[in-house]
């Protein structure tokens, strides 16, 4: 819970804590904390347990990915590029890319039909000329 507060910031929070509740109420108050932090543990947990009882074996193929996304948090994008550029390995952040992604339950690599059977025919792109001012959507500003 704490990974990211140093004992710099905790003397700091005391300190404070110090002068603003006073030597006479600091003790009470951080018995307060104490029990309230533990008692929100203690729901998590609750929580967590009842979930993996009632979906089962689920709750795991659940949990992997958000543990993918954690690990992205220790990364270093300096060391990825290093690794990318001069040693070729390509990283996949604790992404699995043999699989097509799901986006919103459809497969991103079937093309999307316009209900007759054939996909939507997508409106010729003319570049603009020299000079030529691209075209406005007043409802998209």
């Amino acid at each position: 819970m704490f990974d990211s507060v140093g004992w710099g910031e905790i003397l700091v929070l005391v300190v404070a804590g110090l002068f603003i509740l006073g030597p006479e109420r600091l003790p009470g108050a951080a018995a307060w904390l104490g029990r309230t932090i533990r008692q929100v543990r203690e729901y998590a947990t609750g929580a967590r347990d009842q979930l993996q009882k009632e979906l089962g074996p689920e709750f795991d193929e659940l949990r992997k990915p958000l543990e993918d996304l954690r690990g992205l948090r220790n990364l270093n994008p300096r060391a990825a590029v290093k690794r990318t550029l001069f040693e070729g390995e390509t990283p996949n952040f604790g992404v699995d890319v043999s699989k097509p992604p799901l986006r919103g339950g459809l497969d991103m690599t079937k093309p999307v039909s316009n209900g007759n059977g054939s996909a939507p025919e997508r409106p010729a792109v003319t570049p603009l000329a020299p000079g030529e001012r691209p075209p406005i959507d007043p409802d998209a500003t």
